[in-house]
């Protein structure tokens, strides 16, 4: 049974709309067997694809090709997730957010308040954490 990779991605949850999977597809986001590949591509089993989410690569191994979307419980029966234990950290990673308080009806900032709080951002070292 051949599978276009798209409907394949999408059947397996690693991407929530068809569509989605189509567009990352042409965008590079998507490689089958470390090759780009095109939406109507078929998968077959043994095939690894990798799919770039944001900072994270997961890989994606084909045990057998399906077309429907399945329940999350079911998704070992077609695909085996080979993403290693670092890619998935970069997950629960969490993310640095900085606020500067402005008092409320202060207007714009100045140059010399802009460049108050850029060499506050560039004083923080984010570096620490690891």
């Amino acid at each position: 049974m051949d599978v276009r990779i798209d409907k394949y991605l999408w059947a397996i949850r690693a991407y929530k709309t068809r569509n989605e999977a189509s567009e990352g597809c042409v965008g590079g986001k998507v490689k089958l067997n470390e090759a780009p590949v095109k939406p109507a591509k078929a998968v077959k089993p043994g095939d690894i694809i990798t799919v770039r989410k944001g900072a994270i690569q997961f890989t994606y191994k084909v045990i057998e090709p399906y077309d429907k979307r399945v329940g999350a419980a079911l998704v070992p029966n077609y695909a085996e997730n080979l993403t290693p234990q670092s890619e998935l950290d970069k997950m629960r990673a969490p993310v640095e957010t900085f606020f500067l308080q402005r008092d409320r009806g202060a207007g714009r900032p100045t140059k010399k308040d802009r460049r108050t709080m850029e060499a506050l951002w560039d004083a923080i070292d984010f570096d620490d954490e690891e």
